[in-house]
């Protein structure tokens, strides 16, 4: 879903300033994209692709018609000069970011990396071409059906946080101020499939130091580090997934969540939370309050989710 290539880094002037990476480690880098990311990462190309997605969101975290979670990380490096301050960003160090969508088992499906730190989440989000492909019906996704146990056909979507705006493919939490218990539970029940996202970051992060230091490389390098680390994290999801376990967020014996160990030590940065105009229109608020409805029914309530609030 990627855009931050495109008129990359004009600000300096076109110049590779910073680091470069030795030619053998940028082959190493590339060999590693090239050998496996076509299997470990393929980006779903049809809509039994994307419904598999979905299934996982229901089976795991109890959340149905999900196409994944999104979230974007800032990934600190040494400004180039004469960029003036569009890597800056309002944790006050220079960074490119990257936004990622995960699946139910901290998979990345995609990335876009290298959005200038001074963006939101919602600027990058609006500028990726995964937003543009989903607006302009590129994408095979799966049509409109019913919840489970339901008869009213709902779109298919993305989830996401505050910093997304409201759309019938991305759904969000309720605003914090006076919710009913209703929504409060909805609340509870995004979030807690949202969660995949800040883990999957956590794993990669913890995994990965390199991402929670100042990188010294051109923003192009930058891409290609992260890439190949993404590509890392997915071939290791998926051949030592009882591994890659140990440092998640996990449900205790009465669901509660347990903190994962990757949050005790150093994460990598949310991006700024941009709250735009209200132009929620019928329709998204109508499949969010559907949904809604359906978690607080008999249909699609989880015992345990009143104790959680």
């Amino acid at each position: 879903m990627s855009k931050g290539e495109e008129g990359e880094d004009k600000g300096d002037g076109g110049h590779d300033h910073g680091l470069v990476l030795k030619d053998d480690a940028v082959l190493v880098c590339q060999a590693i994209i090239d050998e496996y990311v076509d299997g470990v990462m393929p980006f779903p190309s049809t809509m039994d692709d994307w419904k598999r997605i979905a299934e996982g969101f229901m089976e795991k975290w109890n959340f149905p018609h999900a196409l994944g979670a999104l979230d974007g990380k800032h990934v600190a490096y040494k400004c180039p000069p004469g960029s003036g301050s569009t890597y800056f960003n309002y944790k006050k160090f220079y960074s490119i970011v990257l936004l990622a969508l995960v699946d139910s088992d901290y998979k990345f499906i995609c990335a876009d990396i290298g959005g200038r730190g001074a963006a939101s989440d919602a600027q990058l989000w609006n500028a990726s071409d995964l937003k543009s492909a989903i607006e302009d019906g590129d994408l095979d996704l799966p049509d409109a059906e019913p919840l489970p146990h339901d008869t009213e056909d709902i779109p298919y979507f993305y989830i996401g946080d505050d910093a997304f705006g409201l759309r019938t493919f991305m759904q969000k939490p309720y605003g914090h101020r006076a919710l009913a218990l209703e929504e409060r539970i909805f609340n509870y029940r995004l979030s807690r499939a949202r969660r995949v996202v800040e883990n999957a970051f956590g794993i990669l992060s913890n995994k990965f130091q390199v991402l929670m230091s100042t990188m010294q490389h051109h923003p192009s390098t930058i891409r290609l580090i992260v890439t190949t680390r993404l590509v890392l994290h997915n071939l290791m999801r998926t051949r030592y997934p009882r591994l890659q376990n140990r440092p998640v967020d996990h449900e205790g014996r009465n669901q509660e969540i347990v903190p994962g160990e990757w949050r005790n030590g150093r994460q990598m940065r949310d991006c700024q939370v941009v709250q735009g105009p209200n132009r929620d229109n019928r329709e998204e608020k109508k499949v969010r309050n559907t949904l809604k409805h359906w978690i607080n029914s008999e249909a699609g309530s989880v015992p345990w989710q009143h104790d959680m609030i």
